[in-house]
């Protein structure tokens, strides 16, 4: 997708990902739903927290429109070495993920994924578009906006009044 084109991209479900054995995924799937993006490794020091809570949003708010949409991702100092299936494995054994972990992706610099440079592009964080770290987090609304992003240090449970309101439980 070239620089133009996302530029014209209204929405996230305009975009087609890998699952986590190689096979395409329509995100237009997800249409209805607000959306938690979020890139995730396996060696962080921020894995175990936010793997917990995000297992815990997902339980608690998946019956009321809710989706967690988690990218693998080894781009910071190589914390998620294994295959996508490997990521894809740890999530859901050792978490309980029972929301989508899709192929491993690059969040950042020319090689990266569409749909982030999409995201990014809707909003910046605290230096600029580029992730910084691992666990970023994007809000999506039910129409594909993205309408929050928050960083690294952002535990899942501090997002879920905003996850309240985008789902209309304000």
């Amino acid at each position: 997708m070239g620089a133009s084109q996302s530029l014209s991209t209204k929405s996230i479900h305009e975009f087609t990902v890998k699952d986590a054995r190689g096979k395409d995924v329509n995100l237009s799937s997800y249409k209805g739903k607000v959306l938690l993006v979020v890139n995730v490794a396996s060696k962080c020091g921020f894995t175990n927290s936010n793997y917990t809570q995000l297992t815990e949003l997902y339980r608690k708010y998946k019956d009321k429109g809710f989706e967690i949409l988690a990218f693998p991702c080894n781009q910071f100092l190589k914390q998620e070495p294994g295959s996508s299936q490997d990521a894809h494995e740890f999530a859901c054994t050792r978490y309980k993920a029972e929301y989508p972990v899709f192929g491993k992706i690059r969040v950042n610099g020319q090689d990266a994924a569409p749909v982030y440079k999409f995201l990014k592009a809707q909003k910046s964080g605290f230096l600029g578009s580029s992730i910084k770290w691992n666990f970023t987090k994007f809000l999506i609304d039910n129409e594909g906006h993205v309408i929050h992003r928050f960083g690294t240090t952002t535990p899942p449970l501090a997002i879920e009044k905003y996850i309240k309101k985008a789902l209309g439980e304000v």
